[in-house]
């Protein structure tokens, strides 16, 4: 988790929202890591969890990335969650739950739908005042003094 962390204060230094990941392959190397990339590249899918998992697959030279693991700092959104489980990552770590967007079971559960042929192990809450603590300096830093 501390590297995803660091792929989001990288993201943040960049403007961007601050979350980062990591994919760590079956014997626990890291097989690719990024942040958030949305406003640089003007792509809606340039969230952490996405690119990270394009890098794994170009590192292990295919979409299967059985064994692996996504490790992120924030619960990763619907997007997010369907990549993860049409990747075929055994597990997904994340650090703060996102109530108003997460789909690894705070406000959806896609990662755990019985209807779908792949099911990754949920791992919640690793540094989780630490990653939701980045967010929300990133977010109170934005805001106009008088809204603070």
């Amino acid at each position: 988790m501390r590297l995803a962390l660091a792929q989001a204060a990288d993201a943040a230094g960049r403007g961007e929202v601050p979350v980062g990941a990591v994919v760590l392959g079956p014997g626990g190397e890291v097989l690719a890591r990024a942040g958030n990339d949305r406003e640089s590249l003007a792509d809606p899918t340039a969230h952490a969890e996405v690119l990270a998992l394009r890098g794994a697959a170009r590192a292990r030279g295919g979409w299967r990335l059985t064994g692996c693991t996504l490790v992120v700092t924030l619960e990763p959104c619907t997007m997010c969650a369907g990549a993860a489980v049409l990747a075929r990552v055994d597990r997904v770590v994340y650090g703060a739950a996102d109530a108003k967007a997460g789909a690894a079971g705070s406000l959806w559960d896609v990662v755990r739908d019985r209807r779908l042929n792949h099911r990754p192990e949920v791992l919640a809450g690793v540094l989780e005042a630490e990653c939701a603590g980045v967010l929300t300096a990133f977010f109170t830093a934005r805001r106009p003094r008088e809204q603070r």
